[in-house]
């Protein structure tokens, strides 16, 4: 949630970080703002709005500076608005400060600044923070950097910022906990952001900033510390990033380029680690914990939305190969609920950022309680990554749309392959079975292709439900969490309510929203629930719904019943929802756009939720 860019160096500093804006707007679109320093003193600038209403209002401004910090908001305190945008002076107006998170105690601070004085122009937690870092400044005597440090021993929440001193010109303060932030290291120059994204255009040198360490960038180069003022030393990393993977490629949409991107990751997903023709799965990260995984009694997946859909997936194949007993839990209510966690168990957690604020604390409490705790995530870096014992990235490559559609097919590639891999440690499943999966999994991308390839035919039946008020997904089994995901996406970007049920559970409630104007999205692949599904669809078209069916390639029995049908290639059962799922995501696409939808940045949402 939201979007941090710094810079201090050599260059000119205001369309370097308005470009990186761009370049992070994903993770928040309600204002955008501006400080810089030079000659003239400490000015901000900021808007309600996109990047490029920020850019509109300065067109005529002088901006020369060479240091300066940036901020894309997504609102949590205070509605979005020009005085509640990113940055915010000080009271003084000495400082500048930008800042992902949220400040839990900042209403008992904020109540001890007023009685010293203070005045508040926004309704944020920012501004008591920066605030409150002016006031241990004034009082201590002390510089930017110990103010910081001093403050944040009292703060309670998480947080990326950076800090703009205008008595100290050259120097940058920032600090993290909760909250991804990453340093980008030229020649006498730094960067700071959010993700990676803004940087790599200017260096591929970076270093992550743990929790509770604090980062200094002056003429004297990059001093790192933590809250107890012993330094650190830099680990400096390569990232591993192109800039044509974070630029649209022709696509009208990121979400589209995404979409069809889609056989490319999966098989990226699968690169080095299947060999179907040696029959061999080799899953580094999980070199050491596959043979613990097969003995596992227990294993719960944590995850938030999409990547609890995929979670949802990962159920079905390790119960069905591993023969494991698996959870899903929702993140956010796993880590308030004093769950039963027992030594050995292992926790998975699925997240496309490695950096979603409730998986990190259920894995810290999962941690506590002697978990193995494992973590599948598509960021190099993230904050899952180095907390968990083990894992495996899912390699998808930047994902920019902010409703996730190759994140959930990398995810349930990877899920797939730690399920086929525990199976066959475990010996639950025989060599031919083995041997099969491998070679339907190696075929999966050239099958996601010739789906794609029907992305015309998808268009054609979108624009007959661009008006539909609701929806209802449907589907069995492995294909549940599909359909799911299917009501998500559609929900996400078109507005559109949308609902997803296993198809035994429509008689149950939902059947009774169904009339003529109520499409219903049936999952209908011959699989093992394929007849019930066959009996479910002929109940909606017995109320007069109108029925969308995504069905396997051949089969004339359901397309001759419902109103449209989707032909996908035919696969192993378990391995559909890799398939199942893609023309779902071109159906909410293009309804969407044809509702007139702003489809990589729906109202309300961000990528990276870092708050709880």
């Amino acid at each position: 949630m939201c979007g941090i860019v710094a810079y201090v160096g050599n260059r000119e500093a205001a369309p370097l970080i308005l470009k990186g804006l761009k370049r992070l707007e994903y993770r928040g679109y309600d204002s955008a703002g501006i400080a810089l320093l030079n000659g003239d003193g400490l000015k901000i600038y900021k808007k309600k709005g996109k990047v490029a209403d920020l850019e509109a209002l300065i067109a005529d401004k002088v901006l020369h500076a060479t240091i300066g910090i940036g901020h894309t908001r997504w609102a949590t305190h205070g509605e979005p608005n020009d005085v509640n945008a990113h940055p915010h002076y000080s009271f003084g107006k000495r400082l500048a400060i930008i800042h992902n998170g949220i400040i839990e105690n900042y209403s008992t601070i904020k109540q001890s600044l007023i009685k010293k004085g203070y005045e508040f122009q926004s309704q944020t937690d920012t501004e008591v923070l920066v605030n409150f870092i002016e006031d241990i400044q004034k009082n201590k005597n002390c510089s930017t950097e110990e103010a910081v440090r001093l403050a944040l021993q009292e703060v309670v929440g998480a947080y990326a910022i950076v800090v703009m001193d205008a008595e100290t010109p050259g120097q940058l303060v920032a600090a993290r906990k909760g909250s991804p932030l990453v340093i980008g290291v030229g020649e006498n120059e730094f960067f700071f952001a959010s993700d990676a994204t803004p940087i790599i255009e200017y260096t591929k040198d970076v270093v992550y900033l743990n929790d509770y360490e604090i980062a200094v960038v002056n003429d004297e180069g990059l001093n790192i510390k933590n809250l107890e003022n012993q330094e650190k030393d830099p680990f400096i990393q390569t990232v591993e990033l192109e800039l044509e993977a974070i630029e649209k490629g022709g696509y009208d949409h990121f979400m589209l380029k995404e979409i069809f991107e889609q056989p490319r990751s999966i098989a990226d997903c699968m690169r080095g680690r299947l060999n179907a023709d040696e029959a061999l799965i080799l899953l580094g990260g999980l070199r050491n914990h596959i043979d613990k995984l097969a003995k596992a009694k227990r294993i719960v997946f944590v995850a938030c939305g999409t990547s609890w859909h995929a979670g949802l997936v990962g159920e079905y194949l390790f119960e069905e190969l591993a023969r494991i007993n698996v959870e899903v839990e929702y993140a956010s209510e796993f880590r308030y609920r004093n769950p039963i966690i027992k030594e050995g168990d292992f926790i998975i957690a699925i997240s496309q950022s490695g950096e979603t604020a409730d998986t990190l604390a259920a894995l810290e409490l999962a941690k506590s309680k002697g978990a193995v705790i494992l973590g599948v995530c598509n960021v190099v870096g993230s904050s899952i990554s180095r907390i968990t014992d083990a894992g495996v990235y899912t390699h998808a490559g930047p994902e920019i749309g902010v409703a996730s559609t190759k994140a959930f097919t990398a995810q349930v590639t990877v899920l797939t392959l730690m399920a086929i891999a525990t199976a066959k440690a475990k010996g639950t499943i025989n060599e031919d079975t083995f041997r099969r999966l491998l070679f339907e999994m190696a075929a999966i991308p050239q099958k996601v292709e010739q789906i794609l390839q029907k992305a015309e035919e998808i268009k054609d039946i979108s624009k007959l439900f661009t008006f539909a008020s609701n929806f209802i997904f449907l589907g069995r089994g492995l294909n549940f969490p599909v359909a799911l995901e299917g009501a998500l996406k559609l929900k996400e970007i078109s507005y559109i309510h949308a609902e997803g049920y296993p198809a035994a559970e429509m008689k149950h409630g939902p059947i009774a929203l169904i009339d003529e104007d109520m499409p219903v999205v049936f999952i209908a692949t011959k699989d093992s629930s394929y007849e019930k599904v066959v009996s479910n669809i002929q109940e909606v078209k017995a109320r007069k719904g109108r029925v969308i069916a995504i069905v396997s390639e051949g089969d004339v029995d359901v397309k001759k019943m419902v109103d449209f049908a989707i032909e996908i290639p035919n696969t192993h059962e378990i391995l559909m929802p890799l398939l199942t799922v893609v023309p779902l995501q071109l159906l909410s696409y293009y309804i969407a756009v044809m509702r007139g939808r702003n489809v990589d940045q729906p109202r309300n949402l961000a990528k990276s939720v870092t708050v709880e």
